[in-house]
Protein backbone atom coordinates (compact mmCIF):
# COMPACT_ATOMS: atom_id res chain seq x y z
CA UNK A 1 0.00 0.00 0.00
CA UNK A 2 1.35 3.63 -0.94
CA UNK A 3 1.63 6.13 2.34
CA UNK A 4 1.32 9.44 1.28
CA UNK A 5 3.09 11.59 3.68
CA UNK A 6 2.06 14.94 4.57
CA UNK A 7 3.44 17.97 3.18
CA UNK A 8 6.45 19.78 5.56
CA UNK A 9 5.25 21.97 7.62
CA UNK A 10 5.86 25.86 7.48
CA UNK A 11 8.02 25.58 10.19
CA UNK A 12 9.84 22.66 9.00
CA UNK A 13 10.28 24.58 5.71
CA UNK A 14 11.65 27.75 7.28
CA UNK A 15 13.82 25.82 9.89
CA UNK A 16 15.84 23.54 6.76
CA UNK A 17 15.87 27.16 4.89
CA UNK A 18 17.57 28.44 7.75
CA UNK A 19 19.99 25.27 8.51
CA UNK A 20 21.08 25.53 4.84
CA UNK A 21 22.05 28.83 5.15
CA UNK A 22 24.03 28.40 8.10
CA UNK A 23 26.03 25.47 6.26
CA UNK A 24 26.23 27.70 3.16
CA UNK A 25 27.71 30.63 5.27
CA UNK A 26 30.73 28.64 6.48
CA UNK A 27 31.76 28.28 3.25
CA UNK A 28 34.18 30.67 2.10
CA UNK A 29 34.47 29.83 -1.43
CA UNK A 30 32.55 27.04 -4.00
CA UNK A 31 34.06 25.83 -6.94
CA UNK A 32 32.22 24.07 -9.71
CA UNK A 33 34.07 22.01 -11.70
CA UNK A 34 32.37 21.01 -15.09
CA UNK A 35 33.00 19.61 -18.41
CA UNK A 36 30.79 19.12 -21.53
CA UNK A 37 31.51 15.55 -22.03
CA UNK A 38 33.02 13.03 -20.09
CA UNK A 39 36.27 11.51 -20.42
CA UNK A 40 38.79 14.82 -20.23
CA UNK A 41 39.99 13.92 -16.67
CA UNK A 42 37.59 16.20 -14.99
CA UNK A 43 37.07 13.88 -11.50
CA UNK A 44 40.61 14.00 -11.54
CA UNK A 45 41.54 17.75 -12.08
CA UNK A 46 38.59 17.97 -9.41
CA UNK A 47 40.60 16.03 -7.02
CA UNK A 48 43.68 17.44 -7.54
CA UNK A 49 42.51 20.83 -7.15
CA UNK A 50 41.45 19.75 -3.52
CA UNK A 51 44.32 17.95 -2.51
CA UNK A 52 46.82 21.41 -3.28
CA UNK A 53 44.46 23.53 -1.81
CA UNK A 54 44.73 21.25 1.42
CA UNK A 55 48.21 20.92 1.24
CA UNK A 56 48.55 24.24 1.27
CA UNK A 57 46.76 24.66 4.61
CA UNK A 58 43.67 25.36 3.25
CA UNK A 59 40.10 23.79 5.15
CA UNK A 60 39.37 22.18 1.64
CA UNK A 61 36.08 19.72 1.42
CA UNK A 62 35.28 18.17 -2.07
CA UNK A 63 31.56 16.79 -3.02
CA UNK A 64 31.36 14.44 -5.66
CA UNK A 65 28.64 15.82 -7.54
CA UNK A 66 28.43 13.04 -10.12
CA UNK A 67 25.75 10.27 -8.60
CA UNK A 68 25.94 8.03 -11.39
CA UNK A 69 29.75 7.82 -11.72
CA UNK A 70 31.08 8.57 -8.46
CA UNK A 71 34.99 8.76 -8.91
CA UNK A 72 36.08 11.15 -6.26
CA UNK A 73 36.75 7.99 -3.66
CA UNK A 74 38.86 5.89 -5.83
CA UNK A 75 40.71 8.43 -6.82
CA UNK A 76 41.61 10.12 -3.41
CA UNK A 77 41.47 6.32 -2.00
CA UNK A 78 38.83 6.47 0.31
CA UNK A 79 36.46 4.28 -1.20
CA UNK A 80 36.34 1.71 1.57
CA UNK A 81 35.47 4.28 4.17
CA UNK A 82 31.53 5.08 4.82
CA UNK A 83 30.02 8.31 5.65
CA UNK A 84 28.74 8.52 9.30
CA UNK A 85 26.51 10.11 11.67
CA UNK A 86 27.02 12.34 14.53
CA UNK A 87 25.24 13.05 17.46
CA UNK A 88 22.79 15.73 15.84
CA UNK A 89 22.20 13.27 13.00
CA UNK A 90 23.77 15.28 10.84
CA UNK A 91 26.61 12.91 8.39
CA UNK A 92 30.24 13.66 9.03
CA UNK A 93 32.73 13.79 5.67
CA UNK A 94 35.56 11.75 5.17
CA UNK A 95 38.51 12.26 6.10
CA UNK A 96 40.94 11.81 3.29
CA UNK A 97 44.11 13.66 4.32
CA UNK A 98 45.14 16.36 6.79
CA UNK A 99 42.72 19.60 6.07
CA UNK A 100 40.54 17.23 3.02
CA UNK A 101 36.81 16.34 3.82
CA UNK A 102 35.01 13.99 1.29
CA UNK A 103 31.48 13.28 0.59
CA UNK A 104 30.51 11.13 -2.56
CA UNK A 105 27.87 8.69 -3.04
CA UNK A 106 30.26 6.18 -3.28
CA UNK A 107 30.93 5.67 0.37
CA UNK A 108 27.06 5.15 1.32
CA UNK A 109 27.51 2.09 -1.01
CA UNK A 110 28.09 -1.28 0.22
CA UNK A 111 29.02 -2.54 -3.29
CA UNK A 112 31.08 -0.11 -5.12
CA UNK A 113 29.46 -2.18 -8.58
CA UNK A 114 26.15 -1.49 -7.24
CA UNK A 115 24.39 1.66 -9.93
CA UNK A 116 22.84 4.94 -9.10
CA UNK A 117 19.24 4.88 -10.77
CA UNK A 118 17.65 7.61 -10.01
CA UNK A 119 15.48 10.50 -11.66
CA UNK A 120 16.17 14.29 -11.32
CA UNK A 121 13.85 14.70 -7.94
CA UNK A 122 15.77 11.98 -6.10
CA UNK A 123 19.64 13.74 -7.17
CA UNK A 124 18.46 17.40 -6.58
CA UNK A 125 16.98 15.56 -2.99
CA UNK A 126 20.68 14.08 -2.36
CA UNK A 127 22.59 17.45 -3.32
CA UNK A 128 20.49 19.24 -1.30
CA UNK A 129 21.37 16.57 1.81
CA UNK A 130 25.50 17.24 0.45
CA UNK A 131 24.67 21.03 1.38
CA UNK A 132 22.40 21.08 4.37
CA UNK A 133 22.86 17.87 6.00
CA UNK A 134 26.23 17.53 6.15
CA UNK A 135 28.65 18.72 8.94
CA UNK A 136 31.30 20.68 7.48
CA UNK A 137 32.33 22.76 9.26
CA UNK A 138 34.79 26.16 8.36
CA UNK A 139 35.60 25.45 4.80
CA UNK A 140 37.93 27.79 2.94
CA UNK A 141 37.31 26.15 -0.41
CA UNK A 142 34.25 23.43 -1.41
CA UNK A 143 35.33 22.08 -4.65
CA UNK A 144 32.01 20.42 -6.71
CA UNK A 145 32.98 17.74 -9.02
CA UNK A 146 30.18 18.09 -11.47
CA UNK A 147 29.05 15.07 -13.74
CA UNK A 148 29.43 16.28 -17.46
CA UNK A 149 27.16 18.09 -19.82
CA UNK A 150 24.81 20.89 -18.70
CA UNK A 151 21.80 18.93 -16.40
CA UNK A 152 20.12 17.94 -13.08
CA UNK A 153 23.24 18.41 -10.89
CA UNK A 154 25.16 21.52 -11.88
CA UNK A 155 21.48 23.09 -12.16
CA UNK A 156 20.49 21.85 -8.49
CA UNK A 157 23.89 22.86 -6.66
CA UNK A 158 24.40 26.01 -8.46
CA UNK A 159 20.21 27.12 -7.38
CA UNK A 160 20.67 25.70 -3.94
CA UNK A 161 23.62 27.45 -2.94
CA UNK A 162 22.46 30.75 -4.85
CA UNK A 163 18.77 30.73 -3.35
CA UNK A 164 20.28 30.11 0.41
CA UNK A 165 22.62 32.73 0.05
CA UNK A 166 22.62 35.39 -2.13
CA UNK A 167 26.02 37.32 -1.52
CA UNK A 168 27.78 33.46 -2.36
CA UNK A 169 27.97 33.01 -5.94
CA UNK A 170 29.58 29.33 -6.93
CA UNK A 171 32.78 29.71 -9.27
CA UNK A 172 33.05 27.81 -12.20
CA UNK A 173 36.30 25.43 -13.80
CA UNK A 174 35.48 24.22 -17.20
CA UNK A 175 37.81 21.30 -17.85
CA UNK A 176 38.41 20.31 -21.73
CA UNK A 177 40.76 18.46 -23.58
CA UNK A 178 42.42 20.09 -27.11
CA UNK A 179 39.98 18.40 -29.81
CA UNK A 180 37.39 20.24 -31.34
CA UNK A 181 34.68 17.47 -30.40
CA UNK A 182 35.36 18.32 -26.25
CA UNK A 183 35.83 21.92 -27.32
CA UNK A 184 32.44 22.03 -28.98
CA UNK A 185 30.87 20.58 -25.50
CA UNK A 186 33.15 23.01 -23.20
CA UNK A 187 31.61 26.14 -25.35
CA UNK A 188 28.08 24.61 -23.82
CA UNK A 189 29.58 24.77 -20.21
CA UNK A 190 30.54 28.26 -20.62
CA UNK A 191 27.43 29.61 -21.78
CA UNK A 192 25.42 27.17 -19.53
CA UNK A 193 27.79 28.62 -16.46
CA UNK A 194 26.63 32.29 -17.53
CA UNK A 195 23.08 31.56 -17.74
CA UNK A 196 23.11 30.51 -13.96
CA UNK A 197 24.91 33.96 -13.20
CA UNK A 198 28.43 31.52 -12.25
CA UNK A 199 31.22 33.62 -12.16
CA UNK A 200 33.54 31.63 -14.38
CA UNK A 201 37.34 30.80 -13.32
CA UNK A 202 38.33 30.03 -16.81
CA UNK A 203 38.65 26.81 -18.69
CA UNK A 204 41.14 24.41 -18.52
CA UNK A 205 43.09 22.25 -21.31
CA UNK A 206 43.82 18.47 -20.16
CA UNK A 207 45.65 16.00 -21.66
CA UNK A 208 47.48 18.68 -23.82
CA UNK A 209 50.55 17.45 -25.55
CA UNK A 210 52.97 14.08 -24.28
CA UNK A 211 56.59 14.48 -24.27
CA UNK A 212 58.13 11.21 -25.34
CA UNK A 213 60.31 9.47 -22.19
CA UNK A 214 62.79 8.52 -24.47
CA UNK A 215 63.57 12.01 -26.44
CA UNK A 216 61.37 14.13 -25.13
CA UNK A 217 59.88 15.33 -28.17
CA UNK A 218 56.11 16.68 -27.58
CA UNK A 219 53.83 14.85 -29.26
CA UNK A 220 50.48 16.61 -29.48
CA UNK A 221 48.06 13.20 -29.19
CA UNK A 222 44.70 15.63 -29.23
CA UNK A 223 46.02 18.38 -31.07
CA UNK A 224 47.22 21.47 -28.46
CA UNK A 225 46.13 24.64 -27.34
CA UNK A 226 42.53 24.74 -28.26
CA UNK A 227 41.27 25.10 -24.92
CA UNK A 228 43.18 28.91 -24.83
CA UNK A 229 41.83 29.56 -28.41
CA UNK A 230 38.56 28.66 -26.90
CA UNK A 231 38.69 30.55 -23.56
CA UNK A 232 39.85 33.35 -26.13
CA UNK A 233 36.91 33.07 -28.22
CA UNK A 234 34.53 32.99 -25.29
CA UNK A 235 36.06 35.71 -23.50
CA UNK A 236 36.95 33.78 -20.74
CA UNK A 237 40.28 33.06 -18.91
CA UNK A 238 42.88 30.34 -19.69
CA UNK A 239 43.99 28.65 -16.52
CA UNK A 240 46.59 26.78 -18.31
CA UNK A 241 47.51 23.55 -19.95
CA UNK A 242 47.96 19.78 -17.82
CA UNK A 243 50.06 17.57 -20.07
CA UNK A 244 49.60 14.10 -20.70
CA UNK A 245 51.53 12.13 -17.79
CA UNK A 246 51.52 7.97 -17.15
CA UNK A 247 52.81 9.35 -13.10
CA UNK A 248 48.70 10.95 -12.85
CA UNK A 249 47.91 7.50 -14.12
CA UNK A 250 49.45 5.29 -11.51
CA UNK A 251 48.79 7.88 -9.21
CA UNK A 252 44.84 7.92 -9.65
CA UNK A 253 44.90 4.27 -9.73
CA UNK A 254 46.44 3.82 -6.54
CA UNK A 255 44.17 6.80 -4.66
CA UNK A 256 47.12 9.22 -4.08
CA UNK A 257 46.35 12.21 -5.77
CA UNK A 258 50.04 13.80 -7.56
CA UNK A 259 49.45 17.16 -6.03
CA UNK A 260 49.94 15.41 -2.61
CA UNK A 261 52.38 12.83 -4.09
CA UNK A 262 54.58 13.35 -7.21
CA UNK A 263 54.00 17.30 -7.32
CA UNK A 264 57.85 17.29 -9.50
CA UNK A 265 56.04 15.30 -12.37
CA UNK A 266 55.50 17.30 -15.63
CA UNK A 267 51.81 17.62 -14.87
CA UNK A 268 52.30 18.48 -11.08
CA UNK A 269 54.24 21.36 -12.32
CA UNK A 270 51.66 22.96 -14.68
CA UNK A 271 48.81 22.05 -12.19
CA UNK A 272 50.76 24.34 -9.60
CA UNK A 273 50.52 26.95 -12.08
CA UNK A 274 47.20 26.61 -12.64
CA UNK A 275 46.46 26.18 -8.65
CA UNK A 276 48.50 29.58 -8.36
CA UNK A 277 46.13 31.53 -10.48
CA UNK A 278 43.16 29.95 -8.83
CA UNK A 279 44.05 30.87 -5.17
CA UNK A 280 45.49 34.59 -6.17
CA UNK A 281 42.27 35.04 -8.35
CA UNK A 282 39.63 34.39 -5.19
CA UNK A 283 43.08 36.03 -2.65
CA UNK A 284 41.96 39.41 -4.83
CA UNK A 285 37.80 38.51 -4.64
CA UNK A 286 38.49 38.37 -0.58
CA UNK A 287 41.06 41.70 -0.19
Amino acid sequence: MIQIKDKPSSKKKDDSKEKLQQRISRIKNTIMIMSGKGGVGKSTVAANLAAGLARKGYAVGILDGDIHGPNIPKILGVENQTLKGDKDGDMLPVEAYKNLKVVSVGNLLENQDQPIIWRGPMKHSIMMHFLKDVNWGELDFLIVDLPPGTGDEPLSIAQIISQAHAEHTPYAVIVTTPQDVALLDSRKSVEFARALKLTMLGIIENMSTFSCPHCGHAIDLFKAGGGERAAHEMGVPFLGAIPIDPIVVKDTDNGKPFMLYDMSCVAGMAFQRIMDKVEKTLLKVHS
